[in-house]
């Protein structure tokens, strides 16, 4: 899934890669789906993201982490949108999934980025991104 916030403009559904060494100066983008390319445009507004969304097997051991930390009941619906402490999850909890996670993903999660974390969207986001600096 890709997402390029630029007044109200979407995507959804597609493959999204971002060469991020065209940095925060970025003024023309091309975008190219299911081999369709559409051309550069240029860009008026001063700010332009492009996020892409975790693959679905990271989303789902997150979801896995998550249930298997806070004791949920295999019927309990967590998705990618579902917000730690609305699951129940307190400050020590969170740190235990982190924990989880690092343990799972072989990663290390810094202390600044794990408190951010409130989705489990945004903890597989940060596993891929952690997993590719690798």
């Amino acid at each position: 899934m890709a997402s390029f916030t630029a007044s109200s403009v979407s995507i959804s559904s597609a493959f999204c890669s971002f060469n991020q060494t065209q940095g925060s100066n970025l003024r023309k983008a091309s975008v190219s789906f299911s081999g369709k390319s559409f051309p550069s445009q240029r860009l008026s507004l001063p700010r332009f993201r492009v996020s892409c969304a975790a693959k679905p097997e990271t989303v789902n051991k997150v979801v896995e982490i998550v249930k298997k930390q806070l004791a949920l009941p295999d019927d309990r619906p967590v998705a990618g949108d579902s917000k730690f402490q609305v699951l129940g999850a307190d400050s020590l909890d969170t740190v235990e999934i982190v924990m989880g996670l690092e343990e799972e993903f072989g990663i290390c999660v810094e202390e600044e980025s794990a408190q951010s974390i409130t989705t489990v969207q945004e903890a597989a986001d940060l596993i891929e991104e952690l997993l590719e600096k690798k």
